[in-house]
């Protein structure tokens, strides 16, 4: 039996997906999850065949530090939460999450879904979502947006974009078999407001 005093609903989906976007209009607290990437210099990084890290992997992912902060803000409303620089691949510092007294949070990452099954089995789950829409709108915004933010060169935004847009559906079909419902915009935001009156929605298995 669960003691949590609130609920994650789980907004996975593919990079540039639009899952900060929609987790930013739902006026519901957030937690990021892509500030529990790792370190870049941690020695378990998973690597490509070149030798570079291949960060598209959840191996480049604290998932047990992603589930405790989880299990942190539903028990007690509140957890210290990293902050992550992507174009640094290091944590630079802390935050404070406060729900403030909410009774349901959105948790927002690509890497969401891998934690979708022990969110559930803790009794923390209110719903598991994968944003899905065309893989070129995705890799156009996704560019955008990595380009506006300086994250990375731009050669490298270009062949990880390219290799993304072709993994697109692969990534979705990962998601959905971890357990996220797949649906558009439209439907995540009937999903969320279902979730926010209490009223219980289908979580895949």
């Amino acid at each position: 039996m669960s003691s949590a005093t609130a609920h994650v609903i789980l907004l996975a989906g593919p990079y540039g997906s639009g899952k900060s976007s929609l987790a930013a209009r739902t006026g519901l607290p957030v937690l990021v999850l892509d500030d529990f990437y790792k370190d870049g210099d941690a020695p378990d990084l998973p690597r490509l065949p070149g030798g570079g890290t291949d960060w598209d992997s959840p191996g480049t992912w604290n998932a047990d530090a992603a589930v405790a902060a989880v299990a942190e803000l539903c028990a007690r409303g509140a957890a210290d939460i990293p902050v992550y620089d992507i174009a640094a691949s290091a944590a630079t510092g802390a935050v404070r999450l406060d729900l403030g007294g909410a009774r349901v949070f959105v948790a927002e990452g690509v890497f969401a879904a891998e934690i979708a099954g022990r969110c559930r089995e803790l009794g923390l789950l209110a719903d598991a979502l994968c944003l899905r829409g065309r893989p070129s709108t995705t890799a156009r915004r996704r560019f955008l947006r990595d380009l506006r933010e300086g994250r990375k060169s731009l050669p490298f935004l270009l062949r990880r974009g390219w290799h993304l847009m072709r993994e697109e559906r692969s990534i979705v079909a990962r998601q959905v078999a971890l357990g996220c419902h797949p649906c558009g915009r439209a439907e995540a935001r009937q999903r969320v407001a279902a979730a926010v009156a209490g009223v219980r929605v289908p979580v895949e298995v």
